[in-house]
């Protein structure tokens, strides 16, 4: 059995991961920020802890994640969120977990960020929107910076429709739509095979089997 903690638990792909972790036997620590999700993370089969990445130090999340094997950054500002909380959730909370990580010595890092954003918004674009897409782009730049066993993975717009099981992964910017539930299950692919560790990949839907998928690249890359 494997303890994964999940930043972002209890977002539409946090919910997901922290629910085939657990179906599969696998600890899942979820980190949210309100009472009440604790309690929706323990009805998925994970345990919830509350902490709120945006006032934590990075002291108190390593507390959190002390033991893990692995984290993930499944945390956004979301939908509807101002420019701010872009750059306090979106990079914030990821440059926050890397370094509780790296206290804790949790070498392991798979972090969800998103394709399209190493261009800059265009000119007139929703101040939210623009700051979105650096944000995303620094926390990433940030997180391979590091020296800790990071995995990036790029979707194109997610989706709730019901998963496939198929992805099409490619390195350079080409994202597609996928259901969220698919970017959940090539998370836990990407746990599982230590060869995507230093792989940044943009994500569509349809393509090969999940797990196909992250083999036939890890497998080019050895």
């Amino acid at each position: 059995m494997t303890t994964i903690a999940v930043l972002g638990a209890s977002g539409k792909i946090g919910r997901r991961l922290v629910a085939l972790l657990g179906a599969r036997g696998d600890r899942a620590i979820g980190v949210v920020r309100r009472p009440e999700q604790v309690a929706q993370i323990d009805a998925l089969g994970g345990r919830g802890v509350l902490l709120d990445a945006e006032r934590a130090a990075a002291v108190e999340l390593a507390e959190v994640v002390a033991g893990a094997d692995a984290v993930v950054f499944a945390a956004g500002a979301g939908a509807g969120s101002g420019p701010e909380r872009k750059w306090t959730v979106d990079l914030g909370g990821s440059v926050l977990l890397a370094q509780a990580a790296a206290s804790a010595g949790v070498a392991r890092f798979v972090q969800i960020s998103a394709a399209g954003i190493d261009r800059p918004a265009p000119p007139g674009s929703d101040p939210s929107r623009a700051a979105y897409v650096e944000a995303k782009r620094e926390a990433d730049q940030r997180l391979r910076a590091t020296s800790l066993d990071w995995t990036i993975l790029r979707p194109g717009p997610l989706t709730d429709d019901p998963g496939t099981g198929r992805v099409e992964l490619t390195t350079v910017p080409d994202g597609g739509a996928v259901p969220r539930e698919d970017v959940a299950a090539l998370v836990v692919a990407c746990l599982d095979d230590p060869g995507s560790i230093g792989a940044q990949w943009w994500v569509a839907g349809g393509g090969e089997p999940v797990e196909q998928a992250v083999r036939d690249l890890t497998g080019a890359r050895a």
